[in-house]
């Protein structure tokens, strides 16, 4: 099978709950405490990896224990991990206050991620390249239309997840990028931030004119919108939703590189998604490519 070149950031987790509330100059006990690997490009290639699909990770670490924590977890199922770079900020560190309904309140050192972000040789065997963060790496806000025009001008079929911007800017960062996408995927709450609309069918029109040839919006439980087709989501017990998008994503991109149709990629990332839910931390309730196909069919 070909592989998949996923860039962007890789973080080291932690993750606290249930956290209903932080109270200062007091001690808030609670159930777990556990460390993960996190970030968009981590969670993405780790789901791409588990599901059986050859996948590097092009990516920034720190020179620190924590960095070494990350690729030990990447490396575990399969992750290539010869294009990750080593900078001399430290690794980046999310911690995630979780309530006992899966909401979750985030605090993030970009570390690694503030770093200047150096162009890469795409594998030969790599046939589609995945930009997991366009907003969460700050060079690669400047640099993302040129990795997907290389990518695309190498004949590498390309995708794209928006994810949140924090520094409020958007369509300005994520539009020159859009004429080198083929797919392009984000939650409803980012699509209305970007375009405007909360329908997906504007929303997706408005980044079609743009230049993205396909759109994917996730719908949380109610599953995502392919190019015009509802594709149903699932009902589960939440438990975490910290990297349940990147997880859809790692799915999706799985689903394209086994043949399937967008349609068929769709429904297994709801899968994929439905499972990362159900457990605390990004990739804790992923699972294999037997496991997800034989969960999916039994619903």
């Amino acid at each position: 099978m070909d592989r998949v070149v996923v860039c962007g950031n890789v973080v080291f987790d932690i993750l606290a709950r249930p956290v209903e509330e932080v109270r200062y100059e007091a001690t808030t006990i609670v159930e777990t405490v556990e460390q993960q690997l996190g970030g968009n490009a981590g969670s993405t290639s780790y789901t791409i990896a588990k599901l059986g699909v050859p996948v590097s990770i092009a990516s920034l670490i720190g020179r620190d224990a924590t960095g070494d924590t990350v690729l030990q977890h990447l490396e575990r199922v399969g992750v290539d991990t010869s294009l990750v770079r080593y900078v001399d900020a430290p690794t980046s560190i999310a911690i995630s206050l979780i309530r006992k309904n899966g909401q979750r309140a985030l605090l993030y050192q970009l570390g690694a991620a503030s770093e200047d972000f150096p162009f890469f040789s795409l594998p030969a065997d790599a046939t589609h390249f995945h930009l997991a963060a366009v907003y969460r790496m700050r060079h690669l806000r400047k640099v993302a239309p040129e990795f997907l025009k290389r990518a695309r001008e190498a004949g590498l079929r390309t995708s794209l997840d928006a994810q949140w911007d924090t520094e409020g800017e958007w369509m300005k960062v994520l539009a020159p990028s859009l004429p080198w996408v083929d797919y392009a995927l984000m939650n409803e709450d980012e699509a209305l931030h970007l375009t405007g609309y909360h329908d997906p069918a504007e929303a997706a029109k408005v980044l079609r004119d743009l230049g993205a040839k396909h759109v994917i919006i996730k719908l949380g439980p109610k599953g995502c919108w392919a190019d015009g087709a509802w594709i149903r989501g699932h009902a589960v017990e939440v438990a975490d939703t910290t990297g349940a998008g990147d997880c859809f994503s790692g799915g999706f991109v799985s689903g394209l590189q086994r043949g399937m149709s967008i349609e068929e990629a769709g429904d297994l990332a709801n899968a994929v998604g439905g499972l990362a839910v159900q457990k605390v931390g990004a990739t804790a309730g992923v699972r294999n490519w037997e496991e997800t196909r034989q969960w999916l069919a039994a619903r």
